[in-house]
């Protein structure tokens, strides 16, 4: 199982951190022990004093293939989740100041927390809104109408490098709002169905 992650696929969230809009995916990976499930906890890791939150929509892969064609695109998922990646930025920014990866500031243990799923007939595929919760506030309101490379384009490009195999998760990118947490925070995520919202997630920071 991968764990696959596009990065600034937002242009707010580009901008709000400074960062140029990319002209292909920016993809980054997260190993396995990132995964973190069941609504559990976050303990704050030791490492950072900067750990950011960062919501999205997530794929479920549920057939293998490599270079996948636009028009099969949609047939390699039926389920979705709410993920958030848990990013520490201080060391992050200092990964990018020495042109180094960013997988000790974005593969921690613990760094992808992770949903249930519902099947992707439950909301409109084109345009699916979700919302991240901190502390019960609305931080972030997003929808994938935004995305700057929609899904079809996510699992064309990135099955151009890595087969695509039945469990893999794609993290599809954040919108603007991401910020800070710290020892306490209750983060929960939403994603609305046709039905109205539904809460997916709840992750409390220790």
């Amino acid at each position: 199982m991968k764990i696959i992650c596009i990065g600034r696929n937002y242009i707010d969230h580009a901008k709000e951190l400074n960062n140029p809009v990319p002209k292909k995916p920016l993809v980054f990976m997260k190993p396995p022990s990132a995964l973190l499930v069941n609504n559990k906890p976050l303990y704050y890791p030791e490492f950072t004093e900067d750990l950011h939150y960062e919501g999205e929509i997530v794929l479920k892969i549920c057939k293998n293939g490599r270079y996948v064609q636009p028009e099969f695109a949609h047939k390699y998922f039926q389920e979705i989740g709410f993920g958030i990646d848990f990013t520490a930025r201080d060391i992050q920014r200092q990964c990018k100041e020495k042109g180094h990866p960013w997988e000790i500031a974005k593969g921690f243990d613990g760094s992808a927390a992770m949903s249930s799923f519902m099947a992707i007939d439950q909301v409109d595929p084109t345009a699916i809104e979700f919302q991240m919760l901190l502390n019960g506030e609305v931080v972030q309101h997003g929808n994938t109408k935004d995305l700057i490379f929609s899904f079809t384009d996510i699992i064309v490009y990135v099955s151009k490098f890595f087969r695509l195999q039945f469990g893999d998760l794609i993290f599809t990118g954040t919108p603007a709002g991401v910020g800070p947490v710290k020892i306490g925070d209750k983060l929960e995520g939403k994603i609305f169905t046709k039905e109205g919202a539904k809460e997916m997630i709840r992750c409390d920071i220790r």
